[in-house]
């Protein structure tokens, strides 16, 4: 059997030995009794959702986890049939059937959306999973303090009528990622104080969870009886103040390479790029990246993404145009079509997404999630 070629123009390099590897350093820092979720939400975070998943489910996770129901159902449609999926965002008139029909749990975060699952649940004649989510401060989704009575309640005479199954409660911190700040403590106050209504009122959950990646990695107490790590699966640290990948025992699992499509000599004082915010100091050569804005890379960037190629990490020159950009070689020359490695694990002299991310002045979150379709999806070590 002849292996297909990497794609020239770019390609992303998934390494699922590498996130395997992440799973199970993950699933060490936490109690054996807690289970860990692959969140698998954005296509596994620009990474492919079902290879994704497939590895993460084979490195030893109990759920996978995805923001919308379109989602999940994909997983399932792909063979994924028997993994526990929770979906949480839900918008009204979102397919509450399918999800049903799926065996999907769903995320309820107020009346409305208890009531599509109780329709969904009417119409296919097949009971339904759901979790309540608590809002203990981020403000985002999830349903407020104040609301919780009312929801517990009536989440409850569902089950009694043998409508639903609740199998969790969850809340999601607001500012994990920096070590120290008052908001932790007091999410997690409010998330036991809930918990603690909810199990007097009747709600036996199979578990009770609000720990994402920098939690994982950093605040044990919140582990419950599952977490659920995201980014820091595919070996990217949530926390860069806290530390690099290697110092959670993480490696990242995207490598974007793509092909330099020209070389050519140009003379000194030569623009590049629109608006020619880069003018050359002297003659020179210029090399062509044949990925842009289109690919998914920052435009922010422009002057300042670091892209190695030969032996030597080279900054964008000029403006990163919807297709390309340039890099400045200075005196050196590649051939055509050899590498240029936007950033990696960083242990062959690369980049990184963290620093991509601060030449975009963003995080690295944004930029593996944000690499667009065009450029494949190479799968190694699967």
């Amino acid at each position: 059997m002849t292996e297909t070629p990497p794609p020239r123009r770019a390609r992303a390099e998934i390494d699922l030995g590498a996130l395997r590897a992440n799973v199970r350093t993950l699933r060490a820092r936490v109690a054996p009794h807690a289970q860990v979720m692959a969140v698998v939400k954005a296509d596994a975070y620009g990474h492919g959702a079902v290879r994704c998943a497939r590895a993460a489910l084979e490195a030893g996770v109990g759920w996978l986890g995805t923001a919308t129901p379109h989602e999940a159902l994909a997983l399932r449609a792909a063979g994924l049939t028997d993994a526990r999926i929770l979906c949480w965002l839900w918008t009204p008139g979102d397919p509450f059937a399918e999800g049903v029909e799926a065996g999907l749990d769903i995320t309820v975060s107020g009346l409305w959306a208890l009531r599509e699952v109780v329709a969904a649940v009417r119409e296919t004649g097949r009971p339904a999973r759901v979790q309540l989510k608590a809002d203990t401060g981020l403000g985002r989704n999830g349903c407020q303090p104040a609301d919780w009575a009312e929801l517990v309640g009536e989440a409850l005479k569902a089950e009694k009528d043998g409508l639903v199954t609740v199998t969790g409660l969850w809340s999601h911190f607001a500012c994990a990622d920096e070590p120290g700040h008052p908001s932790i403590a007091s999410q997690l106050d409010v998330f036991r104080t809930m918990l603690d209504y909810a199990e007097k009122a009747g709600v036996r959950p199979e578990v009770r969870h609000i720990a994402n990646s920098p939690a994982t990695l950093t605040l044990p107490e919140t582990h419950f009886d599952l977490v659920r790590p995201g980014i820091a699966m595919y070996g990217v640290s949530p926390a860069p103040e806290l530390g690099t990948p290697a110092d959670f025992g993480l490696r990242p699992v995207m490598t974007l390479k793509a092909s330099i499509a020209l070389v050519k000599q140009v003379p000194g004082g030569h623009g590049v790029s629109y608006g020619h915010h880069y003018v050359t100091e002297g003659e020179t050569h210029l090399g062509l990246v044949p990925v842009g804005y289109a690919d998914g890379i920052p435009r922010h960037a422009s002057g300042r993404g670091p892209v190695l190629v030969g032996d030597r990490v080279r900054r964008v020159a000029g403006r990163v145009a919807m297709d390309q950009f340039v890099v400045d070689l200075g005196g050196d020359t590649v051939e055509p079509g050899a590498d240029a490695v936007l950033f990696g694990p960083g242990d062959r002299g690369e980049p990184t997404a963290q620093d991509w991310a601060e030449a975009a002045d963003t995080i690295a979150y944004e930029i593996v999630t944000r690499i667009g379709a065009r450029v494949p999806r190479v799968y190694v070590n699967g």
